[in-house]
């Protein structure tokens, strides 16, 4: 074996966003690149040498090549040891596990997360960093510096590893350790939550269906809810993991999970649907005939929590993004405690979990978690919920419209417009942001504008500023709407919109939410201009 220092050059286009650097597979496979970004990371971490690091992905198409660069670069590296998980296998949050479990320097993660896979689909790499969570911004940006002036990459030459048997090999002077991808991960959350009242749960003829979308979560799946809960044969769809997720977009809502929402609507529908998305952090829960949207999840878990053993304790607080609804609000100001509203991106919630400001975090793009790991967490969001079915035997859709007596409902949308040209998208939300001074105080579709804004943060653990985080128009019925473009994409830019009113009504609580923010909806597209800038008549997905 031999380590090689082979000459490079740096390439444009490798600022890592929120989630990591993300492209084309075949941006991937050009000579060098994956090779660049990996040796960027590697110059860029302090206390590399002898470290232990975590490696997994979500089994997409260039995920088994990848892992074999990677293994070699970090011996050339002089990395002690790399935990890889069986066949390259890890869920995000099970990476996180892993990491903070065996205190690790770091990881590194594969996946594209949600976004479609095989040959022509999409790639992504991210570092984690000892906390289980995504690399901060100072991380991200040393690594994007190193980009910018790197001129060579170290490599080990030798032949492929056996990844497909657990155990321990020896790659240079660096040990690789093969681990069981599922195990950790499943015995945390056992210590969470009441699997013998679960197993009794569906035992009782509970019915279930988990629909893992070709994608990571399939053996998670498989292990915690068939082997260690007892959901009957038929209760899982598309469980086994393939590089091309089946040719399906893995993005868990009610567009892209169309089979499961068939099955939760039809005639014969079981008593509880949930999905996860291709690297697992994502989840979408479903009653029988009923819809929970991710904003109201987020508030029923935390006013449900004291139900299940690993939040029996209490709360420190709650933490959403933005753009999610206002639901968890009214919730943490019931229990007396703290909620923390922060831009998009997992990262922000890692700091208020770290100073323990914070136990259950949540995002309205179907990403909810809370301090077991530092990424959003799919099943245990599933898990959470079927805890909480056990204890309080009610179906689901009778628990959450007890909530919204309690507390009001949250009537949520998000109305997403993907691949628009980045141009147009970019010009429309310049041209609204230059509206936005000369909106408060004005009656708008019969709201009064109270505030109108680009939203910042301000990071109460470390004091750092976060600017230009989405375009918010209050009004003083307490509607919202807000304005973002997402960098979750690879083409193009999403536009997303998001519209809710309050209702505090009972009575008024049983609307389509469609229906319910019609009037939303129309002013957005009158603010935004979105039809005549974008060219789209409707959105791409409505969730």
């Amino acid at each position: 074996m031999q380590i090689k220092e082979i000459a490079t050059r740096p390439f444009d286009d490798q600022r890592p966003g929120t989630s990591g650097l993300r492209k084309k597979v075949s941006v991937f496979q050009q000579p060098h690149y994956l090779e660049n970004f990996v040796q960027s990371i590697f110059d860029s971490l302090d206390g590399l040498s002898g470290a232990t690091l975590v490696l997994g992905g979500d089994g997409r198409y260039h995920n088994r090549q990848a892992i074999q660069v990677i293994l070699r670069m970090a011996a050339a590296n002089g990395v002690g040891r790399v935990l890889v998980g069986r066949d390259g296998l890890l869920s995000t949050p099970a990476a996180s596990c892993v990491i903070r479990k065996h205190g690790t320097l770091g990881g590194i993660i594969l996946s594209a997360s949600h976004n479609p896979a095989g040959p022509e689909g999409d790639f992504g790499i991210k570092y984690n960093t000892a906390n289980g969570g995504p690399a901060p911004e100072a991380v991200t940006e040393a690594i994007y510096r190193r980009s910018r002036e790197i001129e060579r990459y170290r490599i080990l030459e030798t032949a492929d590893l056996d990844l497909s048997r657990d155990g321990r090999q020896t790659l240079g002077e660096m040990q690789v350790e093969v681990i069981d991808p599922v195990a950790d991960y499943a015995g945390l959350m056992e210590s969470l939550f009441d699997f013998e009242a679960i197993r009794r749960l569906l035992a009782g003829g509970f019915r279930l269906r988990f629909d893992a979308m070709h994608a990571v979560t399939g053996p998670y799946a498989e292990e915690i809810l068939q082997q260690r809960l007892g959901a009957p044969a038929g209760s899982l769809l598309h469980a086994t993991p393939l590089e091309d997720f089946g040719g399906g977009h893995p993005d868990p809502n009610l567009t892209y999970a169309s089979e499961l929402v068939e099955i939760m609507y039809g005639e014969d529908a079981p008593d509880f649907g949930a999905a996860s998305d291709g690297d697992g952090d994502r989840n979408m829960i479903l009653g029988r005939r009923f819809f929970v949207t991710p904003s109201d999840s987020l508030a029923l878990l935390a006013a449900n929590a004291r139900l299940t053993p690993g939040y029996r304790d209490g709360l420190k607080g709650i933490a959403r993004s933005m753009p999610t609804s206002q639901a968890a609000d009214r919730v943490a100001e019931k229990l007396g405690i703290p909620a923390y509203e922060t831009p998009t991106g997992w990262k922000f919630f890692g700091n208020l979990l770290d100073a323990g400001l914070a136990t259950l975090c949540g995002e309205e793009s179907f990403g909810t978690g809370s301090d077991h790991v530092r990424e959003k967490d799919g099943l245990w969001a599933v898990l959470f919920w079927l805890n909480i079915l056990a204890a309080r035997g009610e179906p689901l859709e009778t628990i959450v419209r007890a909530h919204w007596r309690e507390f009001g409902r949250n009537y949520y949308s998000r109305h997403d417009y993907e691949g628009v040209a980045t141009e147009a998208a970019q010009g429309l939300m310049d041209a609204l942001r230059k509206r936005l001074p000369d909106l408060p105080g004005r009656t708008l579709g019969g709201h009064r504008v109270d505030y109108a804004d680009d939203f910042s943060y301000t990071d109460p653990v470390d004091g750092s500023l976060s600017r230009g985080q989405g375009l918010r128009i209050g009004f003083s019925d307490g509607a919202r709407i807000v304005f973002r473009l997402s960098g979750t994409g690879t083409e193009g830019a999403t536009l997303r919109v998001y519209l809710e009113r309050y209702e505090a009504d009972p009575a008024r609580q049983d609307q389509d939410a469609q229906s319910a923010l019609a009037g939303l909806i129309r002013l957005a597209d009158e603010l935004a201009g979105i039809r005549e800038r974008t060219g789209r008549e409707r959105p791409t997905v409505i969730t």
